[in-house]
């Protein structure tokens, strides 16, 4: 906490053209409808990135704290709030205001968290394992057997969908770069393994026998690559592009193979189906507690690092998620 008793210290976007910077500010007051949490821990994700540029669908107005999802102890009550109570240990998705050391966030959004699961996991847990599990079983339908091919697989939400669609009963093949990345990938529970840096991505997929479906936060040429490799009637989800490359789909592929390309915003559930998303989150949470998950978090850093947190992912130099701690 910051000497002044009524200040807090908060990674702060205070203009597109400068990076973040480490600021005090002070300390925010629930309004109506919001909770005040101590935060303990903060999942940092490829949003973040994009939303320090200006160039996130949701990125706030100036000024504003990044960090979108965060674990910690409920201090205050808004306005008309009861619960959660106070001393409650939750996790929440706010969108903003995670990288600090109190933030103020919706009380409906608050979720409780099971007692066994660490502060630094259940800060990296929702928006990774909530993006892959919607996408896999609400938007694709992922069936047993069916083949799943999974890019960037060793990332935030590449690696929760290696492991989801290994529970769900699919066969999966984990595309991501160097054998490092691979092994963690295969940890996870991937049956195939290939290595993005070497060869053509689309041969050996379709020597895996194609897939029926494929999932990408990558973009770019590896998004064209799969593409050409599904099988009639596969499912291609669109989760980002980390690659920095929005890729152009070519329609005569879809046409040809009964192909649909699925676009897939977690985030967006919270406005037009937030039932869908709670119960998702609650089978996860389940999930987790019966020992069927295994979150991978890399890297646990302290919030005078954030940048340093920012630039793994922006290198891609990180597996599972990086975590800030306040």
């Amino acid at each position: 906490m910051s000497e002044a008793l009524d200040t807090i210290r908060a990674f702060r976007v205070t203009a597109l053209d400068r990076a973040p910077e480490l600021l005090d500010m002070p300390r925010p007051i629930p309004a109506k409808g919001e909770v005040s949490i101590r935060i303990a821990a903060c999942g940092l994700n490829f949003a973040d990135l994009l939303m320090a540029r200006g160039e996130y669908q949701d990125t706030p107005g100036l000024p504003f704290t990044l960090g979108m999802e965060v674990c910690g102890t409920v201090i205050g009550h808004g306005p008309g709030v009861a619960a959660p109570p106070l001393g409650a240990r939750v996790a929440v998705f706010g969108g903003q205001g995670g990288l600090a050391e109190e933030g103020v966030f919706p009380a409906a959004l608050c979720r409780p968290v099971p007692e066994a699961m660490p502060d630094s996991v259940a800060a990296a847990f929702q928006v990774a394992y909530g993006t892959s599990h919607l996408a896999l079983t609400r938007r694709a339908g992922l069936g047993q057997a069916e083949r799943l091919a999974v890019l960037g697989a060793a990332g935030g939400v590449g690696l929760t969908a290696v492991e989801i669609g290994a529970a769900l009963g699919a066969e999966v093949i984990a595309v991501a770069r160097g054998p490092e990345k691979l092994d963690i990938a295969r940890a996870a529970g991937a049956h195939h393994l290939i290595d993005a840096q070497a060869g053509d991505l689309t041969d050996r997929l379709r020597a895996l026998g194609g897939a029926d479906v494929i999932y990408d936060p990558v973009g770019g040429g590896a998004f064209r690559a799969a593409l050409r490799a599904c099988n009639p009637e596969a499912r291609a989800l669109v989760i980002g592009f980390a690659s920095g490359e929005v890729p152009q789909i070519p329609a005569n592929i879809l046409l040809v193979k009964n192909i649909a390309v699925i676009g897939f915003y977690w985030g967006a559930y919270l406005r037009f189906a937030p039932e869908a998303l709670g119960g998702s989150l609650a089978e996860l949470m389940r999930w987790y507690e019966d020992g069927r998950l295994r979150p991978h978090v890399s890297h646990v850093l302290p919030l005078d690092r954030a940048q340093e947190g920012l630039d793994l992912l922006a290198s891609r130099r990180a597996t599972g998620k990086v975590v800030i701690v306040p």
